[in-house]
């Protein structure tokens, strides 16, 4: 299961470290690659050349080589990586990481990285029990991090407990079982989605025009999490700051609502299924001014037409196999609205979320969320980040 798989190794400032050569020697031998990053503690420990002679890699620890000036991009590692493997990871990089601190290169490729992240803790048994470091280790599981639990055995305290990093031929033990579940969780592996994120615009002269405050976040979660499923994404993207997620994503920039209706009515009956998590605009100016409108003494009235229901389209088009998942940004009566608009959309499935929820709606990373099936069942979700969120709606599909 690890043949041909990319695997960062970070290593911390443990006396576990030594391990590490083990550990690397034992991923090289089942067909990985395997890239070192150290942070300076780490060095201490175990050298460079070491782990650098065992991986065939040159080793990082630095942002940047300071006498070439060759810089080290976290950004491409983490991209790279099918895993970011950290053993062991001590209480102070534990903690770094649970609050996003970025002092140092293993700590700026975790928190860029798009692949899968294992942490294996090692420390003294005291330092692992504190409550800090169990609230911290609780807050990177709560994000998608997996936690190799510690060992319990003789520390290098003289102390026997729970603390210890876990063997190396352990450790390979459990990546293969990581990788296997992966393998295994791909419902949606090869299948065409239709996606929609992100705002439209509907222009009142060259210069001015009517959207909303959607940030394109939920709908790039969704996208990650599709990706993360095997299925092969197709992007209807409205006007935002943020990039899509490598992989098999094609994408298809659009501006107004008009556009992104042509796009999505051309896409989706090649398509297995549909989200459409786009703030869609719901009414458009009459005219659209082909020159600046001036300031001056008179009033400007403008004559708002509504929009094209895209969702509504998609329901009439649908075939049977296909499917449609919309969603419903509600302020009043939001349960209600959402079942009305299942049934008269012919939708499979409406992602309920508040604007009176704390932490949901425009602009947040978190959201919450309830799905309402056609059956008038209601599922409810706790805040999480917008990508947990796209886990729990992408996670439900097939099975509806």
């Amino acid at each position: 299961m690890l043949k041909g798989k990319k695997i960062i190794l970070g290593i911390t400032g443990s006396i576990a470290a030594y391990k590490a050569a083990i550990l690397v020697r034992l991923l090289v031998k089942e067909g990985a690659e395997v890239k070192v990053v150290m942070t300076p503690y780490a060095k201490e420990f175990i050298t460079p050349l070491t782990l650098s002679t065992l991986s065939g890699q040159r080793v990082a620890s630095d942002m940047f080589d300071r006498e070439s000036g060759e810089w080290t991009s976290h950004v491409e590692l983490g991209l790279w990586a099918d895993l970011f493997l950290i053993a062991p990871a001590t209480a102070n990089t534990i903690s770094k990481l649970a609050h996003g601190q970025a002092d140092n290169l293993l700590c700026t490729i975790y928190l860029s990285a798009r692949c899968p992240v294992i942490v294996a803790p090692a420390m003294d048994l005291d330092m692992y029990r504190h409550p800090a470091t169990q609230e911290n280790l609780k807050i990177l599981e709560s994000r998608g991090t997996v936690i190799m639990e510690a060992a319990t055995g003789e520390l290098a305290s003289g102390l026997t407990g729970q603390g210890r990093l876990e063997e190396p031929e352990l450790i390979i033990k459990e990546l293969k079982t990581f990788f296997k579940k992966k393998s295994r969780s791909q419902p949606l592996k090869d299948q065409k989605i239709l996606v929609s994120a992100g705002p439209t615009r509907e222009a009142l002269d060259p210069v001015r025009f009517i959207g909303n405050h959607s940030s394109g976040k939920m709908g790039m979660g969704i996208v990650e999490a599709l990706l993360e499923a095997g299925a092969e994404v197709h992007l209807v993207l409205g006007p935002v700051d943020i990039e899509p997620p490598e992989g098999h994503v094609k994408v298809y920039p659009v501006t107004s609502a008009e556009e992104m209706h042509e796009q999505c009515m051309a896409i989706f009956p090649k398509m297995r299924g549909a989200i459409m998590a786009a703030a869609v605009s719901d009414f458009t100016p009459e005219v659209k001014e082909s020159d600046k409108m001036k300031r001056g003494p008179n009033d400007w009235t403008l004559q708002l037409k509504p929009t094209k229901d895209i969702a509504a389209a998609l329901g009439r088009l649908k075939q049977p196999g296909q499917w449609l998942v919309g969603f419903a940004l509600e302020t009043r009566k939001p349960v209600e609205h959402a079942r009305e608009k299942l049934k008269k959309k012919n939708l499979d499935l409406v992602v309920l979320n508040s604007l009176k929820d704390p932490g949901a709606g425009f602009g947040y990373d978190t959201n919450k969320i309830s799905l309402v099936y056609p059956d008038g069942t209601l599922q409810k979700f706790d805040l999480k980040s917008k990508l947990e969120v796209a886990r729990d709606i992408v996670a439900h599909l097939p099975k509806r």
